[in-house]
């Protein structure tokens, strides 16, 4: 007997049953774009100086005319995004699962962080054709995310150039509303100025603001991590990130800096994909879980590791800011702050600054509680300027 015929008449009948016309996704639209940031070089915080950021803008329509769009990913995943494009051209848009599926395979030997934009622009059409949030669909309910002020890197000559500098600008987002600060240190290799940072804003704002490391990945070896993570521990952080240069990949180097620490650990930043991210965690890797929607194939692997932190009882927290983050966040349980990144005093503007409804990542823009709003409206609940976009873009490729 075939699968056919053990199969109820029912079934075989929607099965029958071909997919409405409309829904059929016709054409996929990509575009690079790079706009200025003033106030930032080299990821350090510089008054007066001005460079360039890039970003990709999507946007995915079907035959009956629908479209939904997305800012968000980096440069170098143009070349995957495209690839992601050619794979869901002439799919279902919304059968979201099946696009992962398809595109998890089709990036199979790469990092996938070209799936992310496809994928919130898909949840975007989905949300914008049935007239409800991405937080609506993924069943949640807050209304905002509470926020953590996420500094630039420390260099000589910028606006965060020495320990006392972090502490200021702690102290300055503190009266801004923010109850939380992550500073990134110097990327140089060394351990000291670190050290001296996290001393000195555990001595100005501890006990005020849940305050976190981030190295990015700098220290060169174990010892150095283990002595910021002993100062971690005078100063009570809350967490201690990404100490050093494996890119959070050796599971049991941080198993033992957990075991010679106090401060729990964040790694997952540089760690892709649900079934990688898993694998350090049960190798008890780390403490806190990393997503990201951009990083991490959008909203429905983000959405996919929180749920798999939460059978585990850990919390999941969101790398970097933007509107898929917050409609993420409005459904995840068990994650705690929104990563306001990169900031400064000399206040740079990380992310594109090409909305036309409001949406804002600044820094002086959080509300007096320390909190962001979950865009309301279909989809993302945000709109382009799209015609800004035209005039930046480098690069543009039209799939259909």
């Amino acid at each position: 007997m075939t699968a056919d015929q053990l199969s109820s008449p029912a079934q075989a009948e929607r099965r029958d049953v071909p997919k409405a016309a409309g829904t059929v996704i016709s054409k996929i639209d990509i575009r690079l774009f790079a706009y200025p940031m003033v106030g930032v070089k080299g990821g350090i915080d510089m008054p007066g100086v001005t460079t360039h950021r890039s970003r990709l803008a999507v946007t995915i329509e079907t035959k009956d005319g629908a479209r939904g769009s997305y800012i968000g990913g980096q440069a170098n995943s143009l070349a995957q995004a495209v690839s992601c494009a050619k794979a869901i051209l002439g799919m279902d848009c919304f059968a979201r699962e099946e696009a992962y599926a398809r595109i998890r395979r089709q990036l199979r030997k790469e990092d996938r962080m070209g799936a992310g934009v496809i994928d919130v622009a898909l949840w975007d059409l989905a949300g914008q054709r049935l007239g409800t949030s991405v937080a609506e669909m993924l069943g949640g309910a807050k209304t905002s995310v509470k926020a953590y002020a996420s500094t630039w890197f420390g260099g000589d000559g910028g606006g965060l150039s020495t320990p006392e500098a972090y502490a200021d600008f702690a102290e300055e987002c503190f009266e801004m509303g923010y109850r939380a600060f992550k500073m990134h240190g110097w990327s140089d290799g060394g351990i000291k100025r670190d050290i001296d940072a996290i001393l000195a804003l555990g001595q100005r704002v501890g006990g005020r603001m849940a305050l976190m490391h981030d190295s990015a990945c700098s220290f060169l070896t174990f010892a150095d991590a283990l002595a910021v993570g002993r100062a971690c521990d005078e100063a009570g952080f809350y967490w201690y990130e990404d100490p050093y240069s494996d890119g959070g990949l050796a599971a049991h180097a941080h198993r033992r800096l957990r075991e010679m620490i106090r401060t729990p650990l964040l790694l997952g930043e540089h760690v892709r994909g649900l079934e990688s991210l898993a694998t350090l965690v049960l190798a008890d890797g780390t403490d806190f879980v990393r997503a990201d929607p951009d990083f991490d194939m959008g909203i429905t692997g983000t959405m996919k590791i929180a749920h798999f932190a939460e059978s585990l009882g850990l919390d999941v927290e969101l790398h970097a800011p933007g509107p898929a983050h917050r409609h993420c966040m409005a459904a995840i349980r068990n994650t705690n702050f929104y990563e306001l990144s990169m900031v400064g005093p000399s206040r740079a503007n990380f992310s594109a600054p090409v909305y036309t409804c409001g949406y804002t990542d600044a820094l002086d823009d959080v509300s007096p509680d320390g909190t962001f709003p979950v865009p309301e409206g279909p989809g993302l609940g945000v709109s382009y300027d799209w015609e800004r976009i035209e005039a930046l873009t480098t690069s543009h490729v039209t799939v259909e």
